[in-house]
């Protein structure tokens, strides 16, 4: 008698069937800046999204549990079929798949923000201005010539990310732990040091060399006129989750801009399709041309998030506009199913990620319509969908695509 997980069902009863594509506009959900207003997703004229609404099939869904504010490693974790709860995930392991870093399996990543601080310490812009990637790299050689000899036995690795953040990686014998962020997340306060909560001989050892590591950075960053200080998050090891490929039988591929989206999808194995440009269209140029390659296509949208937490209403308005433009493109190649859908919602009026559940589309030609016309979170909300689980996102993508066999007789 067969005792099956979710993952395992889903290896059992695979089969070939129609291409699968899962567009991702990160921090998609949003809120009315007033109580008569509309969200940003419903102010955006989407006419392609609202047909895609129309045809399919449309519901909520909770990336964690609700009302649990989803970080992004974890919401894309729980697209991808996997729960959160049961595969917990660093941020930093993340960062440094993402960038290609060869992260050996008894490593220890974070991933750092630069940031300014004033004369006391205390953190004023958490993100120092959202400085270059051309500054990032030069900061982030500075701190590996300033601290990469700083632990005796351990090997010390600062690599560059985008913008204002970079991946520093602790290499050596006897790291673990369950490590806590320097970050406070507000400004006004001075970061926190790095503790262990396992209680582990390795947490204590592994947060100790964190501390250290920290206090000689901020003092080799202190002459910079922006990027004086930094902060450490999401520091942790790769968890070795069960490969995307060998659950659902499919050759996935990820077509992402930022660096960390594109470790959460090398984390579970999928390949990453390599492109010029940085806008939506972009990404769709590399999907029209690598589409006989790959049966599942992981394609996200990351300025939806960050105007969203620059609170932002306009510009997160007029990316959902830019995202909806492509949306015939992707429908002309075909899909057995298409899903557009958000990690976590971003309202501009939080100016952070929050609970609210995420609006989602499924559209197939086996979809069954629900009356539904539009394309936002209360028209979501009357859907066949209704509020669901991320992780049942790709299960019913597959069945959509004619991708399962039958359970029993």
């Amino acid at each position: 008698m067969h005792i099956f997980t979710e993952h395992n069902l889903m290896r059992e009863y695979n089969k070939a069937g129609g291409k699968i594509v899962l567009l991702v506009m990160d921090g998609l959900g949003g809120l009315p800046l007033t109580p008569d207003g509309k969200t940003e997703l419903e102010t955006a004229h989407t006419p392609n999204l609202d047909r895609l609404a129309a045809e399919g099939t449309v519901g909520l869904s909770t990336p964690i549990r609700p009302g649990i504010e989803p970080g992004s490693g974890p919401a894309h974790v729980s697209l991808f079929s996997y729960d959160p709860i049961r595969y917990p995930i660093g941020r930093g392991a993340l960062e440094a798949l993402g960038i290609g870093f060869p992260l050996e399996a008894n490593d220890v990543a974070a991933r750092g923000n630069f940031a300014t601080a004033d004369a006391t310490g205390a953190i004023t812009d958490r993100r120092a201005g959202r400085i270059g990637t051309d500054e990032c790299i030069r900061l982030s050689a500075k701190l590996q010539d300033a601290t990469g000899d700083l632990l005796p036995g351990y090997q010390v690795f600062v690599q560059p990310v985008k913008e204002h953040r970079f991946v520093l990686v602790i290499r050596g014998p006897q790291l673990g732990g369950l490590l806590t962020e320097t970050d406070p997340l507000v400004t006004g306060v001075k970061p926190f040091p790095v503790t262990d909560e396992s209680g582990t001989p390795e947490g204590a050892l592994t947060a100790a060399l964190f501390n250290k590591w920290v206090d000689a950075a901020r003092a080799a960053l202190a002459d910079e006129p922006r990027a004086n200080s930094l902060n450490l998050r999401g520091i942790a090891k790769d968890p070795g989750l069960p490969r995307f490929n060998d659950i659902y039988g499919l050759k996935s591929a990820a077509i992402a801009v930022y660096p960390m989206y594109k470790g959460v999808a090398r984390l579970v194995g999928m390949q990453i399709v390599d492109f010029e440009g940085d806008r939506p269209s972009h990404e769709i140029d590399a999907l029209e041309q690598h589409w006989n390659e790959f049966d599942f296509f992981f394609i996200h949208i990351k300025k939806t998030d960050s105007y969203g937490e620059d609170g932002n209403f306009d510009a997160k308005v007029h990316e959902i506009e830019e995202v909806d433009k492509i949306i015939p493109r992707i429908l002309a190649l075909n899909p057995g199913a298409l899903i557009v859908t958000g990690d976590h919602s971003t309202p501009a009026l939080m100016r952070s990620h929050s609970w609210h559940p995420v609006p989602t589309v499924l559209w197939s030609k086996l979809a069954m319509p629900d009356q539904v016309q539009s394309f936002g979170e209360r028209a979501c909300a009357s859907g066949h969908m209704g509020v669901f689980h991320a992780t049942t996102l790709i299960p019913q993508a597959m069945a959509h695509a004619g991708r399962l066999t039958r359970f029993g007789a």
